[in-house]
């Protein structure tokens, strides 16, 4: 089987979840080799070789791309968007031209079961693959559809967790209507990134079960209601794939509330383990 592609873009501050979630993805998944590709612009070379040594032990690579000032030269400086927020958006245009497939994952998130069969989706006619939290968010889905003037697209996707279909996004996402938007748009951004990709390219996501490959770790007790129980920790430790921990509070911040916060902290303490030999 061919390498699968992940992609995650941050700042030397997220290395600790980063290692976890990794963690996570390399023991649920043993017979697979992964090709992490890294983009970042500051974290120093001795955390990124750590990196690479920790993703070897595993039997995968760590692909680093550092992105200089002037890559982004151009774009919209706001208050609340940094030029990093732009790194998923146009990953397209900064990884290797031979990919045609990646998987974006955030920081926050842990692969708790295998995720092939998520990866090798047909994302024919789409630009990405994405989850909306639809029956968590309620009414938030309708007012942004009338904030971000997104009225054909399915609801508001979540960005934490995509599947990219590289080789379309290359022939249809441009950094010049990015930047447009956000000019045009500054007032309307809550979250920058987000509402850039909701707003320009929601009609062009393939939406994918949220309860399988983007569950909100932080909202048990709502999945467990609207499927009358079914969705309890036993079907979710046997059928989703990937948990989020969405928002600001993080298991690896305390107090944590999320039922979920514990099986963190069990993967935590695993990467640990590994880490130490690799620093």
């Amino acid at each position: 089987m061919e390498p699968i592609n992940i992609l995650v873009t941050l700042d030397k501050n997220y290395i600790p979840p980063l290692r976890v979630m990794l963690k996570s993805l390399f023991l649920n998944n043993p017979k697979e080799v992964f090709h992490i590709y890294l983009i970042h612009d500051a974290i120093p070379c001795m955390q990124i070789n750590s990196l690479k040594d920790y993703c070897a032990y595993y039997g995968s690579l760590l692909r680093p791309i550092a992105v200089g000032e002037e890559m982004f030269a151009d774009a919209p400086a706001l208050r609340y968007l940094t030029k990093a927020m732009y790194y998923r958006l146009l990953a397209c245009n900064i990884l290797p031209a031979d990919i045609s497939k990646a998987l974006y994952l955030d920081p926050d998130t842990l692969v708790i079961n295998p995720i092939r069969k998520l990866y090798d989706a047909d994302l024919t006619g789409y630009l990405f693959g994405g989850c909306i939290h639809s029956s968590i968010t309620g009414i938030s889905g309708p007012v942004n559809k009338i904030r971000l003037n997104t009225y054909e697209t399915d609801g508001y996707f979540n960005s934490g967790v995509l599947l990219m279909n590289l080789r379309a996004q290359r022939n249809e996402i441009r950094e010049e209507d990015i930047f447009r938007y956000v000019s045009e748009h500054k007032l309307e951004l809550i979250l920058p990134d987000q509402d850039i990709l909701n707003g320009l390219y929601g009609s062009r996501i393939m939406p994918l079960d949220d309860s399988l490959y983007n569950y909100d770790a932080h909202r048990y007790e709502t999945y467990r209601m609207i499927s009358s129980g079914e969705k309890d920790v036993d079907w979710v430790m046997r059928n989703t794939v990937i948990l989020h921990f969405c928002g600001k509070n993080k298991p690896w911040i305390k107090p944590n509330r999320s039922r979920f916060g514990i099986l963190h902290k069990h993967y935590a303490a695993l990467a640990d383990r590994v880490q130490t030999f690799f620093v």
